[in-house]
């Protein structure tokens, strides 16, 4: 095709990346990952296909936006609290920092030694620019590939994106370091160290100057001013990356672990996200696999022989320390996070231009190491998807405080409808030095409702955690001790009418405040206007439940197709901070929070296909 300004190519790739997603679910393609199916797309129709896709600005801007984009949507991913363990609290998995810096060290020292012996055999010249690139990993497909497979916030998919992360941070200082070296020009390691300074004083600006405006305004869900705010951090990153020559995906990788840090509400990373992976991120894969030329490397010989070469110490840099993680999880967890972690695509893009203005490389080892990260992004999401167990729906787990008239039956009732339930309390000396008996309640006793005690028996790992005691100061006490340790979601009781209005300092925030006295005025009053609607939520018969959408192959269904439901009825679709009244023409989308009725066993089954 003619070179040239022109929206043609830009329709083409973007038509395509809306229609990958369609057709791989039409033809159920689910071991395949949309990313890499983009970069295959990408590839018939660019250089080595089709040809259908010119050189355009406006496809380099948005290619080189969407890198840009899917970084900081990276960094935003981070969970910092999963990088330390919470005082008191007890782990079924690895601490994420020792872990990862343990891999992490592993496969560098792992690379560098595969590296040499390339060196030995007489494949490559330059060892140490080799080890660094097999060294780094692709954040561009690990971070898509998590996502999909529902496993980002989950303990193991933070360590394979802390991996991911210091690996390639550390190959990025790396190259900076090496190029600087070889070319013996300590200018280029002084904006380095310039770089991380400049960030730093940058983000300590922004903590001390906007956190509470800008950082509010983000968790409050005011959108329009948060993401402006994040646009501009976005920017002024990026623009300070090339202005002291650092790679632009680093700068763009911090900004979003800064916002990370300022805890954004959900319901706003989703908005961030659905950009992101709607429009930009897309456009970059397929742009990959377009701009990919495989006629030049098959008339090279020699090239082709050490494709196959490099791929194999790809994977064996990554998968031998990836072993480690035996220790807590199962084989196929952690021969498919070494899998995961061999993917490799963005960086090693940067360092083979690097590579070739500097005169490291040429033309055809360029060509080979594009097409050996491709084949690692193409092979290692299906490999993941393989190995992996499939992630199996979480039973919501609940913990209760005080045993009395109310918490007892409710406990029973949760039980029933499939809910993990714990409740807490102290026994008694009568009861202590009676013979153990078993209750028909799911309770736990404890020595004394005291912090130490309760997190010594689980309370605390909990998803969802209420104190009800008749003692409204050991509610309100636990209830922060519980939301310093990090607890998600608390609910207190407290009757004392006076302390209802929540109060900056005695009342954490986000604390949900439960009153018997207000509850049952309200019930009372209910039972009088709406008789019909308290029948529906008390009755025993039926369970009324929240099932969250997380399965693509149902997004953008209409509820009629919906192959699942049975006699469950939908009765509401919360999304984001609004709700939809259902029809059955009613589509659904990802992340929506159907509000369901129906038999126990029945809505369990719905849950489970929504997952």
């Amino acid at each position: 095709m003619e070179h040239g300004t022109s929206l043609t190519s830009l329709m083409i790739v973007v038509g395509v990346a809306f229609l990958v997603p369609v057709l791989l679910h039409r033809f159920k393609l689910r071991f395949l990952p949309v990313v890499v199916a983009e970069i295959i797309v990408g590839i018939a129709i660019g250089k080595s296909g089709l040809n259908w896709v010119a050189e355009d600005p406006y496809l380099e801007m948005l290619s080189s936006l969407g890198l840009i984009y899917l970084m900081f949507l990276s960094g935003l991913e981070l969970d910092f609290s999963l990088l330390t363990s919470k005082p008191g609290a007890k782990t079924s998995g690895p601490n994420v920092m020792k872990v990862g810096f343990a891999v992490s060290a592993g496969a560098l020292l792992l690379a560098v030694g595969l590296a040499f012996g390339l060196q030995g055999a007489g494949l490559i010249e330059e060892p140490f620019f080799f080890a660094i690139v097999m060294a780094a990993i692709s954040l561009g497909v690990v971070v898509p590939v998590l996502k999909e497979k529902r496993l980002i916030e989950s303990r193991i998919g933070q360590v394979i994106l802390f991996i991911t992360v210091v690996l390639d941070f550390t190959a990025m200082i790396l190259l900076a370091f090496y190029i600087s070296l070889r070319s013996q020009d300590l200018y280029v390691m002084l904006q380095l160290v310039l770089f991380f300074a400049a960030a730093y004083v940058a983000y300590r600006l922004i903590r001390r100057t906007l956190n509470r405006k800008v950082s509010e305004a983000i968790k409050a869900g005011t959108i329009q001013i948060g993401t402006r705010a994040v646009f501009a951090l976005i920017l002024f990153f990026v623009v300070l990356s090339e202005t002291l020559g650092v790679e632009v995906i680093l700068g763009s990788f911090l900004a979003g672990a800064i916002v990370s840090l300022m805890l954004p509400k959900k319901d706003f990373v989703h908005k961030l996200e659905t950009f992101g992976y709607g429009f930009l991120i897309p456009i970059f894969f397929v742009m990959v696999g377009a701009d990919l030329e495989l006629g030049a490397l098959l008339r090279e010989p020699s090239v082709l022989m050490l494709i196959p070469v490099l791929l194999v110490c790809f994977y064996v840099a990554k998968m031998l320390p990836s072993l480690l993680l035996r220790r807590w999880y199962a084989w196929r967890e952690a021969v498919g996070a070494g899998v995961l972690l061999s993917a490799n695509l963005s960086l090693v893009v940067a360092a083979v231009e690097v590579g070739v203005k500097f005169g490291i490389i040429d033309e055809q080892l360029r060509g080979a190491l594009i097409l050996v990260a491709i084949l690692s992004c193409f092979i290692s999401p299906i490999l993941f998807s393989r190995f992996f167990p499939k992630a199996t729906p979480k039973r919501l787990s609940i913990g209760i405080v005080g045993a009395n008239h109310i918490t007892l039956p409710v406990s029973l009732d949760l039980e029933r409808e499939q809910y993990d339930v714990r409740l807490y309390s102290v026994a008694s000396a009568e009861e202590a030095a009676k013979e153990p008996k078993t209750s028909r309640f799911p309770l736990r006793e404890v020595d004394k409702l005291e912090p130490e005690a309760l997190a010594s028996a689980g309370l605390f790992d909990r998803d969802v955690i209420v104190f009800a005691t008749a003692d409204d100061d050991v509610n309100l006490s636990l209830a922060r001790e519980a939301k310093e340790r990090g607890a998600a979601r608390i609910i207190a009781r407290v009757e004392e009418p006076d302390r209802l209005d929540v109060s900056e300092g005695e009342i954490p925030p986000d604390v949900q405040l439960l009153s018997s006295l207000y509850a049952t005025r309200t019930l009372l009053k209910a039972v009088i206007e709406h008789p019909s609607a308290v029948k529906l939520i008390t009755q025993h018969d039926d369970s009324i439940q929240e099932a969250e959408l997380h399965n693509p192959a149902y997004d953008g269904m209409a509820l009629r197709n919906l192959p699942f439901l049975g006699d469950v009825l939908v009765m509401r679709i919360f999304r984001g901070d609004s709700f939809v009244v259902p029809h059955g023409n009613t589509e659904i989308k990802l992340g929506d929070r159907l509000l369901v009725s129906g038999d126990v066993e029945e809505i369990a089954a719905v849950k489970r296909e929504m997952a």
